[in-house]
């Protein structure tokens, strides 16, 4: 089994890469398409330099590698995506052989968080809309995707992350609800800017408090980002 987990920034998203890393039946591997999203887009994010010299393949040469054999002998792999590395000139095809799972978090906890390590991030950045549209591609592959709310995952982590594996068809592993201090071998070069908090945690945190007070930007790109994640909340396995 190949698993596309697809999210934007902030989101819970490493910590469950680390779930599914600490299984022993998976191989596990951090936003693939970040050094071709880099070199199409121009963007200056952090690490930037870092990111690109570790990440030398074209976005073409890492749709191979997903769908290529799963390295070390592994039954399955675990692909964390970010939907906004998802523009034009990034291929999509990979997809179809996925079992494509989308990873919510609430608009106002994703840009607080975003802002506070990228200020300048935009619409684009956060990657709600693509979301949208990346859960719309793979209906019209004829997949029904699962979609969890990281909110439901703190709040209860093995009955969802359970559920979660149950609807994908996927066996149970307790090891998913635990795993060392520190970087992992998988993780991406830009782990020292943004995964601080993650290596220091050997297990989800719990639920989060009241939402995060934004000032006026940070307030639009919440407004922005609501409707998309409304409409996909819909769709949130529920146990």
């Amino acid at each position: 089994m190949k698993i596309a987990m697809w999210s934007g920034p902030r989101n819970l998203s490493t910590a469950l890469m680390y779930s599914f890393g600490n299984r022993a039946d998976f191989h596990a591997v951090d936003e693939p398409f970040y050094g071709p999203y880099l070199r199409i887009t121009g963007l200056d994010h952090p690490m930037r330099d870092a990111v690109l010299t570790s990440r030398l393949e074209s976005a073409v040469e890492v749709e191979q590698s997903l769908l290529g054999p799963i390295p070390n002998g592994k039954p399955n792999a675990y692909h964390k995506h970010m939907c906004q590395h998802m523009v034009d000139g990034i291929p999509r095809g990979f997809m179809a052989g996925c079992v494509n799972v989308f990873l919510l978090r609430h608009p106002a906890r994703v840009v607080a968080s975003f802002l506070n390590g990228y200020p300048q991030a935009t619409e684009d950045d956060i990657g709600f809309a693509r979301q949208a549209a990346l859960f719309q591609h793979c209906r019209d592959l004829g997949q029904n995707p699962v979609v969890v709310d990281s909110a439901d995952i703190r709040a209860d982590p093995q009955g969802m992350l359970r559920a979660m594996c149950q609807a994908i068809g996927l066996d149970w592993d307790p090891a998913m609800l635990s795993w060392p201090k520190g970087p992992k071998p998988f993780d991406g070069a830009w782990a020292p800017h943004w995964y601080a908090s993650v290596h220091d945690s050997s297990g989800f945190a719990g639920p989060e408090g009241a939402l995060p007070s934004l000032d006026a930007r940070g307030q639009a790109l919440t407004e922005t980002a609501m409707p998309y994640f409304d409409a996909m909340a819909r769709n949130a396995l529920k146990i």
